[in-house]
């Protein structure tokens, strides 16, 4: 697999138009089972063909089970520099509910761990409204959050995907299904909670201290362009073309051992663009940039946007400011409803 990311790595160099790199993420699944060493020659391979920004941000996704003293240790002499942990939550039960191998000490301790290796840009995911949950233990995670001083917090609502342990369990009854407005109460209880600790809400499931937001994630929802390296990965040109890498292993490394890419790409039609920019733009706090909207797209598109904006502006569901469009936070839990009704079809 190494062999295989090195050789897509090359065969792609050209597609970035800036070279000069901003962010570099390691993600998409468990790439804390790499040992440091690999770590290290995946980013000595990007190097050959890009230039790192001074300040690069270098973001290495990890299990908590993953985060011991020797592998820390090595990370701390590597060039990464921010760390985004699959914590999920501090208590045992959610964790055995979400087929979790960690538990809620190593949740913690991994924290710590980070923490006295010199890792203070830290992310931790967190999910809210599981049924082993309620608003008080969701508010003890939240403060055992705060009491370990985490700087960005990724939170998101348990959903039930097909055919998982969930699922079955869930059809056996013997857990409930998750309860929406449960889902809803314990999301705005979050988002004044972490606004009272200093967090800025920046996106529908994203908060940061100040200096702290994710510079990776936040070039998606700005509608960069961004390079995406191995299976199921997924790539953008800022414009028009979109594409994505074959999901199975063995098919990708195959591919690129015959020295052909293992991709598909899609052209965005005008309809597609505009959508992409209402669903993402909607969702985070800086909104959808009016003027650059005019400026890319016809007038029948705009048109039939602008009528469509005007309801919801006075129902209170939208507001412009500084010519951006932006979904008040108190309606962001309905943020996606919201974008699908501006759509073009």
């Amino acid at each position: 697999m190494i062999a295989a990311l090195k050789k897509e790595i090359f065969l792609r160099k050209d597609e970035l138009q800036n070279e000069n790199l901003q962010s570099l993420y390691f993600g998409g699944g468990t790439p804390s089972i790499l040992s440091g060493d690999e770590i290290k020659s995946l980013i000595d391979e990007v190097l050959k063909y890009f230039s790192f920004n001074s300040d690069i941000e270098i973001t290495l996704e990890a299990n908590p089970d993953d985060l011991d003293k020797n592998f820390l240790k090595r990370l701390s002499d590597s060039p990464i520099n921010r760390l985004s942990i699959g914590t999920q939550s501090f208590f045992d039960e959610d964790l055995r509910l979400m087929n979790r191998v960690h538990n809620a000490s190593d949740a913690e301790g991994s924290i710590k761990r980070a923490q006295d290796f010199g890792f203070e840009n830290l992310s931790i995911d967190l999910i809210y409204g599981s049924p082993t949950s309620n608003l008080e233990i969701w508010k003890q995670n939240l403060n055992k959050t705060i009491a370990l001083e985490v700087p960005h917090i990724s939170s998101y609502a348990l959903t039930v995907e097909p055919k998982t342990a969930l699922e079955s369990w869930i059809a056996n009854g013997k857990v409930s299904t998750p309860k929406e407005e449960e889902q809803n109460r314990e999301f705005y209880y979050m988002t004044d909670f972490l606004r009272d600790h200093g967090f800025q809400h920046y996106e529908i499931s994203n908060f940061a201290k100040e200096g702290f937001h994710s510079r990776h994630n936040s070039a998606y929802w700005k509608y960069n362009e961004y390079l995406g390296i191995g299976p199921s990965a997924h790539s953008y040109n800022g414009f028009d073309v979109r594409s994505w890498n074959i999901a199975n292993n063995q098919q990708y490394i195959k591919k690129l051992n015959s020295k052909l890419l293992a991709k598909e790409t899609e052209i965005l039609s005008p309809k597609d663009q505009f959508n992409e920019m209402i669903m993402i733009g909607l969702r985070t706090t800086w909104g959808v940039d009016l003027e650059s909207l005019k400026n890319k797209f016809k007038e029948e598109i705009l048109d039939t946007f602008n009528k469509e904006i005007q309801q919801k502006m006075a129902d209170g569901i939208l507001i412009k400011e500084n010519n951006h469009l932006k979904i008040p936070e108190k309606h962001w839990f309905m943020a996606d409803g919201i974008a699908s009704d501006l759509f073009q079809v």
